[in-house]
């Protein structure tokens, strides 16, 4: 999987920019899943992460006093434009590049699509997600704590994408689309509805 992030996470921001092309400023507004975001919040998120390399992201990371969450909020403020169809314009401009922080890759495809799920979900609309990146990208959640927790979310849970044909992890199945999963793991709360089994609630009382 590693040998397609690239082709798969240039795959989702166009798809991305597709669907952002119509939108009102009302929704530009609107909530995100990521709570304190909007929507054109998310997108100037995006832009950052498409524009950063490791030296700049260590460089602003320091000067944020390695806080994570002033460190993204710093770059939201740096990158988000008045117009956010500008905004939507810059981002389509560097959507083909190749750079990102310092990190594993799939937790590259982790941002794409949970990301892309946070706009979208909000806004009614619905994608298809590729499932085996999809799948990939959730297995590494599940085995890393890398800034959101992940791996502690689904710890003793088995989770059965049944879309995907996928199972991983041991105790309790919670299964449903592997897409609702890899939210749920991120901490989505608002992706549970779509999941069933005997260990929804501790994964509920997770998120």
């Amino acid at each position: 999987m590693t040998d397609g992030v690239w082709p798969t996470i240039h795959a989702e921001r166009q798809a991305l920019i597709a669907d952002l092309t119509e939108l009102s400023d009302a929704q530009w507004q609107s909530s995100s899943l990521c709570t304190g975001w909007t929507v054109h919040d998310v997108l100037s998120h995006l832009l950052s992460l498409a524009k950063m390399n490791p030296p700049r992201f260590l460089t602003r990371f320091a000067a944020a006093g390695f806080n994570f969450n002033r460190y993204a909020d710093t770059q939201i403020a740096r990158e988000k434009l008045p117009n956010p169809q500008n905004t939507l314009a810059a981002f389509a401009g560097v959507a083909g590049r190749t750079s990102a922080p310092p990190g594993p890759k799939q937790s590259w495809l982790g941002e794409a699509f949970v990301h892309g799920e946070d706009i979208r979900r909000p806004l009614g609309i619905v994608r298809t997600y590729p499932l085996e990146p999809v799948v990939a990208a959730l297995e590494f959640y599940a085995r890393s704590n890398l800034i959101i927790g992940s791996r502690d979310r689904v710890a003793g849970l088995r989770l059965n994408a049944e879309d995907a044909g996928h199972q991983l992890g041991d105790g309790p199945e919670v299964r449903g689309p592997v897409i609702s999963l890899l939210l749920a793991a991120a901490g989505r709360p608002a992706a549970l509805a779509d999941l069933d089994g005997p260990g929804l609630p501790l994964l509920t009382s997770r998120c």
